[in-house]
């Protein structure tokens, strides 16, 4: 009798080691549910980063605006019959004085 739950034991404690340490065990779990949750993160990353880009494939397909807006922004275009204005703001009195320290007029 001693002997059958002397063996039970061992046999209870190698199934235990297995099971917490061993390969497959508690910790390899945990492990893999971490990184399936950082996984399913970057995935919702990417799905909204691909809706973004199929919006602008769309826009693109469907009209000559979002054409005409990327080549105005991007490429500094304009339209015909259109003129370009650029508003450049003066320098204020402490940029004047010191452009005038540094020599410049």
């Amino acid at each position: 009798m001693r002997l059958l739950t002397g063996i039970l034991l061992i046999l209870f404690c190698l199934l235990q080691y297995r099971l917490w340490f061993g390969q497959y065990s508690v910790t390899d779990y945990l492990q893999r549910l971490d990184e399936i949750a950082t996984q399913r993160a970057s995935n919702q990353e990417l799905q909204k980063r691909n809706r973004m880009l199929m919006a602008d494939v769309t826009d693109l397909q469907q009209g000559y605006e979002a054409i005409e807006e990327r080549a105005r922004n991007e490429l500094g275009l304009i339209g015909e019959d259109e003129v370009f204005f650029r508003i450049v703001q003066s320098a204020g009195p402490v940029d004047a004085q010191q452009d005038a320290s540094k020599g410049k007029p």
